[in-house]
This record gives structure tokens, sequence and C-alpha cells, in this order.
């Protein structure tokens, strides 16, 4: 009984206070501890162009920057027609045209690693009713006897994987494959690490933003202990508080106190950490990785805004490399089309020339050629 006392007694003398807070972690934890496998990762990818909204923007411009394609045909009666079938085939989702399924086929690419695609055909089987893009999540791999050939599958509802019907219907296209990931990997395989940092510097610029963006107050009355002090301070806080509510409701309210009152600010003596030159390093190394030139992105690093020569050039490049990798596709839907319809299915995958110059220079080399045009008589060519 004695020891129940002696613990009352210590109690009541006060103890010290214990604050219970939330760690404060950014919303995309799934980056957290992320370690590459085969699939899992699919959902890391999302979460950082959902986090980030640079790298999302890459994405976009890049997938706007590889558009524009046109095809050649050999025979002028399968031409119209063709032009026809790119600008009106059906892509799913309320979408019309061979480009809306390339920017989805492309974003799928860039983000996955990898993008899948069908060509659906209509019930009389001569016209190709619409293209549509599939979910690479829901697809699995199967090897076969020799590097060139493979089987696409698919869970079923009994949840066993099967080889999809109708393997030559199916689009695949692998990004950028090695030895070791034959099936493509993700534009943003590199970034994980440094999102994930990333994140937890804005996370932690929000936290210490929210404790002290909004200014609070420590008063503290000096004296001796005893009931009067303490109802001395209860009412010093009751004033106080007042004095604020009403501050914040639009009117003026003086707090005067008679006595020793210190009244400081919580927090101002806490040194923020300055994330302007870490978020600038890992923003340059994401960057890097899309290929897109800084200024491009809103990002203004340089004191020059027009993009150099080399930068176009070498931009341009990749743009002709991705262009590469689904020109098959292409290819395979404009020739399935001209065998339903009787043509000769030989024919020519044009894309739009990559304009990345300004418009000012690009005025100026339009009057340049029509000056050269007009002093050789016409016969300069554009």
């Amino acid at each position: 009984m004695g020891f129940l006392r002696r613990k009352k007694r210590a109690e009541d003398a006060g103890a010290a206070c214990a604050q219970l807070r939330d760690a404060g972690r950014h919303p995309f934890s799934v980056m957290d501890g992320y370690v590459p496998l085969s699939r899992g990762e699919l959902a890391v990818y999302r979460a950082i162009r959902e986090g980030i909204p640079v790298v999302d923007a890459a994405i976009s411009k890049l997938v706007r920057l590889c558009g524009g394609v046109s095809v050649l045909c050999r025979e002028r009666a399968a031409q119209e027609g063709m032009e026809q079938f790119l600008r009106t085939v059906p892509t799913g989702r309320g979408q019309r045209g061979l480009q809306s399924f390339l920017d989805c086929y492309l974003d799928s690419l860039f983000t996955c690693g990898r993008a899948i695609g069908e060509m659906v055909p209509d019930r009389t089987g001569r016209e190709i009713a619409a293209l549509l893009c599939g979910n690479v999540g829901q697809i699995e791999i199967k090897e076969g006897a020799t590097p060139l050939d493979f089987t696409l599958c698919g869970r079923g509802t009994d949840g066993v994987i099967r080889p999809l019907p109708r393997q030559e219907l199916l689009l695949f296209t692998p990004f950028q494959p090695e030895a070791q990931a034959p099936y493509g990997v993700s534009l943003l395989r590199s970034m994980p690490f440094l999102a994930e940092i990333l994140m937890k510097i804005f996370q932690t610029v929000g936290t210490n933003w929210e404790r002290a963006g909004n200014v609070r107050f420590a008063v503290v009355c000096k004296g001796e202990n005893g009931a009067t002090a303490q109802e001395r301070c209860a009412r010093v806080a009751r004033e106080w508080s007042t004095a604020m509510q009403q501050s914040r409701d639009g009117s003026l309210r003086d707090f005067v106190v008679a006595g020793d009152v210190d009244i400081r600010v919580i927090g101002a003596d806490g040194q923020i950490l300055d994330s302007e030159i870490p978020v600038r390093q890992i923003l340059e190394q994401l960057v890097a990785r899309t290929g897109i030139p800084p200024f491009l992105l809103g990002l203004s690093w340089s004191t020059t805004e027009r993009m150099s020569s080399q930068q176009a050039d070498i931009l341009t490049s990749e743009i002709d490399a991705i262009r590469r990798s689904v020109e098959p596709v292409v290819e395979r839907v404009c020739e399935l089309w001209l065998r339903l319809h009787g043509y000769d299915s030989r024919l020519e995958v044009v894309w739009d020339v990559v304009n990345l110059q300004d418009e000012d220079m690009a005025a100026k080399a339009e009057l340049y050629h029509a000056q050269a045009r007009s002093l050789n008589g016409g016969e300069a060519e554009v």
C-alpha cells in the first residue's frame, strides 16, 4: 500500500508529456523498399508518374513528338481507303484513328517497358472493326523452343494461365530489350531510388510548412509556483485565446497583462533545410533519362531558352529510334487491312518530320528557300 501511495504522489507532482504523431510518409509508399522483379514494378512506375509531374509531362511530350504517321500504298485504289481507315478506325473509349491507338500504345511502352494491342476483325472477317490496347499487367509471356518463338498468355476466370487465341491478331512491342530482359524495360527503370528521395523531400517540406506556416505562440508566466500563479496563468491563457479568436474573425483586441510574461513564436528558432539544390540534382537525373531538354518541361536551369542544334539532333535521333520500334506494328495493321480488301500488301510507312526549331527560325528558313527559288528560276529544292 505504501508503494501505491508513493506512486500516486509522484503522478501528482507532474509527469513528462509525450506526443504521438503521424510518421508523415508520402502517399506513394509503394516506392519504399522497391526491388526490381518482373511485373511487380508496374505499380511503382505508375506511382512515379502520378507523384512527379515532371516525369509524367516528359512521357506525354515523347508520346506527342513520336506521333504523325501516314502510309503509302502501291495501288492508287487502295490509298484512299487506307487513309479513310487510318482516320476512322475505332480504338475504344470513344476514340477513333490510328494516332489515338499509337498514343495509348506508346504510353504503355514507355511506362511498362512493353505494349500489347489487338486487331479486332468484324463478324464477316473482311474488315478490321477496331484497334485496342491491352493491359500488359494481365499478360504473361511463354518462351518457345527458339528465341524467335514466344506465346502471349492470359489468366482466365478460373485463375489458370492459358495461351490467348488468335495470336496472329495480337500486337506486341518490347521497349529497349536487353539480354536479361528480352521483353523490354521501362523508361522509368532507373528512377525509383531517386524518386523515393524526392518524394521524401516534398513530403518533409509540406510537413514543415504545416507546423511552422500557421504561427503558434507560447505564453510563459514567470513567477512563484502556487495556486495563485496557476489561476493567473489560466486567466492569461483565456484572454490570449480570446484575443487570437477575435483576430481570426477580423476584430482587433488588445492583450494586456501585468507581471513578467514572455510570449514567443513556436518553431521560430527552427531552421528549415534548403531543398532547392538537392531537388534540382535529383530532377536533373530524372530528366536526363527521358531525353527531353529541361526548358521544354518548364525548368529554367540555363541562361538561354533556345534549343541548340545539338540538342535538337539528339532528341530527333531518340524519336526516330522509338518510331522504328513501333513501325512494325503500323505495318502489320496496314498489311492486314490491304490483304482483307484484296490489295497488294506492300506499303511504306512515312512519319511526319520532327520540327523542334523556333518559329522565327523556321520562317527565316522558308524565306531563304523562297529567295533561292527566285534566283535560280524556281529550280532550287525546298
